[in-house]
């Protein structure tokens, strides 16, 4: 068989077992390039692509091939740059000298750990591209967005790459701790004139490769620290030296922050990092209560409920899990149900607007534009002219409200969850071969107020 087609085959069977937009990252651009005795060689774009493969997905991989061809492979993943120079780079060797310089980095958040969805994918694969090719793409890089989204987790993963594919000096700090390090500096100085102190300060964050600073918004009100990161800023980018910046929001939003440092902050790529959507909030769900050892603890509807009000902060999800398993061992032990997690968190997520008056919106609008009841589609009713206006209210309580499908069941009659998720399925296969149908339902969302 030829080798293009096994791996579209292989790729094909992988597809159906993830979510799409962490197999886009990963395989789609992924190449079989020789089959030799029991080794299979794999053509990948660069060494993060070939570490997180041969780390986190080497068992999926060799058990779907060996489906596709009956044979048992051991699988070797290359880069372009390595079957030219005919040099492998082992990643499990790649790093810096024990007497490496200080990063500050926390190993534990990497490329690999980061959960990619719509709203953070522009901002995950401009990450990647800075790593791999410091102080040439992108810079500076600065992250914006509100507290709680992974600006810090891609941070932290831009400068854990960079260690560990090359000898670079990475320094990753606060914004705080610039501050306070440079007040430090001027109060000694001030004190006996010690120039020594002021040299180390200028070395620490001048001596280096990358330099990544959180929370740049905090420079505001400190004018004599603004200048020297001003200083320090203009040393390290005439060197082509990485700058990688996070902010609460954009530079040009930020007030009483200098204009020359706002127009340098603009020079670069500015990335807003959105929200998560409703399907990317439950895969990082899935992966904190897998690492937390808790899968046959949460019911599907109860992490459903999780995902629908955790919506501003990934933060409060790993926290939710946390109270509500609390809450259950607190309880004698009792099992997680929607009732005890209800409960649990009721006083854990900020006020909602009560999502049943939206729900009961988009069943006034359906039953409107079909000429028939509100009553009739929370009914028990089967007739084409009820049941498909139904599944499609159902359709937009669930993709545009993102409500949970319990929740959804419940506002429209007592549905249980698996006929709501049926409904939602059906409808989400019937637009993409009706387009009249995916206007007329884009037209009812447009209504929503």
């Amino acid at each position: 068989m030829d080798l293009n087609v096994q791996w579209k085959a292989l790729l094909d069977k992988i597809k159906g077992q993830m979510n799409d937009i962490s197999f886009e990252t990963w395989f789609s651009e992924s190449k079989l390039i020789s089959l030799q005795g029991d080794t299979a060689k794999v053509l990948v774009p660069s060494i993060v692509h070939k570490k997180n493969l041969k780390n986190n997905y080497t068992d999926l991989i060799e058990e779907n091939f060996t489906e596709v061809t009956g044979t048992n492979f051991k699988f070797e993943f290359y880069t372009e740059e390595e079957l030219e120079t005919n040099i492998y780079i082992d990643t499990d060797e790649i790093g810096i000298p024990s007497d490496k310089f200080e990063t500050n980095l926390d190993p534990k958040l990497t490329f690999e750990t980061f959960i990619i969805g719509n709203s953070n994918k522009f901002a995950a694969t401009s990450s990647l591209a800075v790593a791999e090719q410091p102080g040439n793409m992108y810079n500076p890089l600065f992250i914006y967005g509100s507290s709680g989204l992974g600006k810090t987790h891609l941070m932290h993963a831009i400068g854990n790459y960079i260690t560990e594919n090359s000898n670079k000096k990475v320094l990753y700090i606060p914004c705080d701790k610039f501050v306070s390090d440079f007040v430090e500096i001027c109060r000694k100085n001030a004190a006996d004139n010690n120039e020594e102190s002021v040299k180390q300060f200028k070395n620490k964050y001048r001596d280096i490769d990358v330099l990544i600073i959180d929370d740049i918004h905090n420079l505001v009100g400190a004018t004599s620290a603004q200048q020297e990161f001003f200083n320090t800023f203009n040393e390290l980018y005439n060197n082509n030296k990485q700058i990688i910046i996070s902010s609460d929001r954009s530079p040009d939003d930020i007030k009483k922050l200098e204009e020359r440092l706002k127009t340098r902050f603009n020079w670069g790529l500015q990335i807003d990092i959105l929200p998560p959507e409703f399907e990317l909030r439950m895969n990082i769900l899935n992966k904190k209560i897998e690492q937390q050892e808790l899968e046959n603890k949460f019911p599907e509807d109860v992490k459903e409920y999780i995902a629908s009000n955790a919506v501003g902060d990934i933060r409060k999800l790993e926290g939710a899990i946390t109270r509500v398993y609390a809450y259950a061992t607190i309880m004698n032990g009792s099992d997680i149900t929607m009732d005890l997690a209800v409960e649990a968190l009721k006083d854990f997520f900020a006020v909602r607007i009560v999502a049943k008056n939206k729900i009961d919106q988009v069943i006034q609008l359906v039953a409107d534009n079909y000429n028939i009841s509100a009553e009739d589609l929370t009914s028990k009713k089967k007739t084409n002219n009820i049941a498909i206006p139904r599944q499609i209210a159902m359709y937009i309580c669930r993709v545009y409200l993102e409500e949970n499908l319990t929740k959804i069941g419940i506002e429209f009659g007592g549905k249980n969850h698996t006929t709501v998720m049926h409904a939602v399925d059906k409808i989400k296969h019937e637009i993409l071969k009706d387009e009249a149908l995916s206007n007329e339902i884009q037209k009812l969302i447009n209504k929503i107020k």
